[in-house]
């Protein structure tokens, strides 16, 4: 490090322009020009040198030295990290099964920030590598600021695209409980139905949420999210803005014509052993999990695609029967406590949001878009005793949407949580598309015993289907 009283050479002012020409590239990709005003202190870290940014070089202690260099390296490490991290790529690991057997359990993926359009920070005090919470428990964000949503270079999703989303009801969390994993406005209902069992929807969400509000004890402290800050979910994208979509006997129809269905799209078959257990041999060969084995042991069911029961059936040795098992009527699927008779098997049809569209509102169809309008795009919104809707204090009998939505569905039909339970995704929500599987881990088997699955590692996402 050159002396205060030292001329900067060629060498530094070469530096110094080369890293302000990179960084005012990176400004005009990211359309962020207010970073601008950063540009004299890289200037000044290579020329003038007036900010005395390497003072811990002169410390006497070798200990405190080299503690500094450590942290100095960290830092830097940290930002670059931030940056590659907000608007480059990010790291994904496939927590559940909603997806197999198209992405597995113990994928490592790459996820591409740019496939849809870098999402602007809209968190921006957070720490790098941390979703929400830090080793111990603690926040990683600050809730201040707040930044507006933007999206730089916008691309479309496409119909059949494998998409990384933040989780739209992963607004409102209980912390502290054992209800910490749970969906909050899922368990609003449910706790809202019990109080009344007449109510439905909103009604029922609403005595819900008072209910646990006033009983902390036993239900944890209500916690808010910001969008960016929610999990990552994993799905397919089923269903674009402005398309009808429909399931009828589980093929997913947009707009009445069906769609291809994946090729490992799976569905919970019944079957009857004749033996006591599945061999593992047959259950390696087939893909059956440890996870899933548990499942069929316990209740007879087991999730499957075409070609693994087709399979089973072969194997007249071990197996007497697999049947395709029928879809369960249930009260939680979207939106929430209403009855309509739908089912994961057979749903809708229901209309999918689109920017600057305007949609007829009426109580009928109000459950399925309140939460775009009041939660996703921030508006008032209250239902008088006559029917009558009102938007930030004004009747009326429309809305027009301010942000593109879609419909996610996972690929193991019958065992995801996905848009059938909680609805749209908003644009905002969108955080990028897999790339492929660097890594790909069988917690079933140990790395020594088939536990690494090579066949997978760096496969192209878009090749599996």
């Amino acid at each position: 490090m050159k002396k205060k009283d030292q001329k900067p050479t060629w060498l530094d002012w070469l530096k110094a322009g080369v890293a302000c020409l990179l960084y005012a590239c990176f400004l005009w990709w990211a359309e962020c020009w207010w970073g601008i005003v950063l540009m004299p202190l890289i200037f000044d870290a290579y020329v003038t040198q007036r900010i005395n940014w390497g003072w811990w070089r002169k410390l006497e202690n070798p200990v405190t030295r080299s503690l500094m260099s450590w942290a100095d390296a960290l830092v830097f490490a940290l930002v670059a990290v931030y940056f590659v991290n907000i608007y480059l790529f990010q790291n994904y690991t496939i927590p559940s099964s909603s997806l197999e057997k198209s992405l597995l359990v113990g994928d490592y993926l790459f996820v591409s920030k740019t496939s849809y359009g870098a999402r602007a920070p809209m968190t921006p005090l957070s720490m790098p590598l941390c979703q929400h919470t830090l080793p111990g428990g603690a926040r990683s964000f600050l809730k201040w600021p707040q930044w507006k949503y933007k999206r730089v270079h916008p691309k479309p999703v496409a119909e059949g695209d494998i998409v990384v989303f933040n989780y739209p009801q992963g607004d409102s969390v209980l912390l502290g409980s054992r209800y910490a994993e749970t969906d909050y406005y899922e368990l609003c209902c449910l706790v809202g139905r019990q109080l009344r069992p007449v109510a439905q929807g909103s009604e029922a969400v609403t005595l819900g949420r008072e209910f646990i509000r006033q009983h902390p004890e036993e239900f944890g402290t209500l916690s808010w999210r910001p969008v960016d800050r929610r999990e990552n979910y994993v799905k397919r994208c089923v269903g674009l803005p402005g398309q009808w979509l429909e399931i009828r006997e589980r093929t997913v129809y947009t707009d009445g014509k069906p769609q291809p269905e994946p090729e490992n799209a799976q569905y919970t078959y019944r079957i009857e052993l004749q033996t006591r257990t599945l061999p593992q041999d047959l259950a390696k060969e087939t893909g059956i999990s440890t996870d899933d084995q548990r499942q069929l042991y316990q209740s007879g069911t087991c999730p499957l695609t075409a070609k693994m029961a087709a399979r089973l059936r072969e194997r007249r040795d071990v197996v007497r029967r697999v049947e395709l098992e029928g879809a369960k009527e249930t009260d939680m699927l979207f939106p929430t406590g209403v009855e309509t008779g739908w089912t994961t098997d057979d749903y809708g049809p229901v209309w999918i949001p689109k920017k600057g569209a305007t949609i007829k509102l009426t109580p009928d169809n109000l459950p399925l878009y309140e939460r775009c309008i009041r939660v996703y795009e921030g508006n008032s919104l209250s239902l008088s005793a006559d029917g009558g809707i009102s938007i930030n204090g004004k009747r009326t009998d429309e809305y027009t949407f301010r942000m593109d939505y879609y419909w996610m569905m996972g690929d193991n039909r019958h065992n995801s949580a996905d848009s059938r339970y909680w609805g749209f995704v908003p644009e905002d929500h969108i955080v990028g598309k897999p790339l492929l599987v660097w890594w790909s881990r069988d917690k079933d088997y140990s790395i020594f015993n088939g536990g690494i699955r090579w066949k997978r590692l760096f496969r192209l996402v878009d090749k599996i289907r």
